[in-house]
């Protein structure tokens, strides 16, 4: 679900300033850390479903972070937590050590007074206002002077200085997104959300952008929370990776490290294609039907996993196929996909297993033909526990 709005009463509310209200009640917390936006706990649901389930994360001063998983696993509805346009069922969510939304005991700070920008789907620009204008709608409560200022510094920080009179009509799409960054950045909040920044750009601007939202966060000082469903993105801008599925948070980590070393089949399955090639620790090696692995090139195997059948994952580019149309081949082609510089092929092993292997365009295998398979990783690999018929 995501945040869909032309309305100028919501984008008024999510632009807003840094006061607060005397009467708005908040509960303060002080932290020794520098964690600028933590959720402890926190849970909303829709009838009886859960959209998020209990769930807690810290972001710290300048991260950039990115919640990532499918759809419908709560991943807006968690920016939307945050942003203050959902009230948490249970839990609370504090911001620069405030309590801004807390179940227990009532407490919801409005969202024009959390210090929050908000970046949204559709950029959701004022049609009949230019983009000078879009800038300075949130930030109207600056003099004039300072105003101007402030809307050419932004206008300039993402490449629109010329284009400040023109209205969305007259833009392009990544024009329109650059606009709606600035307009969220003009209030200096302290956090800034986007939802799905890039999902209507077409798939060359998309990555051009991505790279420029984040060099524009980065130079800002901005902490950033980000929400896709875009694996390539996720990985590719972010500080931090939170993959989400059914509510909750399946793994939290620097990309590197959530994509290397995923902590669940479904994390692994997700960020990218993975095969489970069934082994068996047998002394200083992994035995399996393809190849023996030394067993310190599998991450984790203490000594209490001797004699232990697992499951090792292996990526594409972790598999080798090689054409052996007159010996003893170890398995047969069933599935080719052509990727432009690459080719993902899927291999059904004559003992039951299926592997994907990625090989360069020039190295053409055919459906139905007889190849040998070998690993070919030199970096360390993960294991998981042996699922049953169940997948338990």
């Amino acid at each position: 679900m995501s945040v869909n709005t032309q309305s100028e009463e919501v984008v008024g509310e999510l632009s807003g300033t840094r006061q607060r209200p005397a009467n708005q009640s908040t509960t303060s917390e002080t932290h020794s850390d520098s964690r600028i936006l933590a959720l402890d706990g926190a849970s909303k649901h829709y009838g009886h479903e859960a959209a998020v389930d209990e769930l807690s994360l810290s972001v710290q001063d300048g991260e950039f972070v990115t919640l990532l998983g499918p759809s419908g696993c709560g991943k807006s509805t968690t920016l939307r937590l945050i942003a203050g346009l959902e009230r948490p069922d249970t839990g609370r969510v504090r911001i620069e050590g405030e309590t801004v939304a807390a179940a227990d005991d009532g407490t919801f700070v409005r969202p024009e007074h959390r210090d929050v920008g908000v970046v949204f789907q559709d950029f959701a620009l004022f049609p009949h206002m230019t983009a000078a204008e879009n800038v300075a709608f949130g930030i109207d409560d600056l003099p004039d002077a300072e105003r101007e200022a402030r809307v050419d510094e932004l206008l300039e920080l993402v490449g629109l200085s010329t284009h400040c009179e023109c209205r969305p009509e007259e833009l392009s799409g990544g024009q329109q997104q650059r606009v709606a960054l600035a307009r969220a950045l003009a209030p200096e909040p302290e956090i800034l959300l986007l939802d799905e920044p890039f999902s209507n750009l077409d798939v060359d601007l998309r990555v051009e952008m991505r790279e420029e939202v984040r060099r524009i966060v980065k130079e800002t000082g901005v902490t950033a929370v980000s929400v896709t469903h875009d694996q390539e993105e996720a990985l590719s801008i972010s500080d931090r990776v939170a993959v989400m599925h059914d509510g909750k948070i399946e793994q939290v980590g620097p990309p590197e490290e959530v994509f290397q070393r995923p902590t669940s089949r479904f994390v692994a399955t997700f960020l990218g294609h993975a095969s489970f090639l069934p082994g068996y620790v047998q002394g200083d090696e992994i035995e399996t039907s393809v190849d023996t692995l030394p067993r310190e090139q599998v991450h984790g195997l203490q000594s209490q996993y001797d004699h232990t059948e697992l499951d090792v994952l292996v990526r594409p580019d972790d598999v080798l196929a090689s054409c052996n149309c007159d010996g003893d081949a170890d398995g047969e082609i069933t599935y080719r996909r052509y990727l432009g510089p690459t080719v993902l092929y899927r291999v059904e092993l004559d003992s039951g297993e299926t592997l994907q292997c990625m090989h360069n365009h020039s190295e053409k295998l055919e459906l139905g033909m007889r190849v040998d398979v070998s690993l070919v990783a030199d970096h360390e690999l993960v294991w998981f526990p042996i699922e049953d018929d169940s997948g338990s």
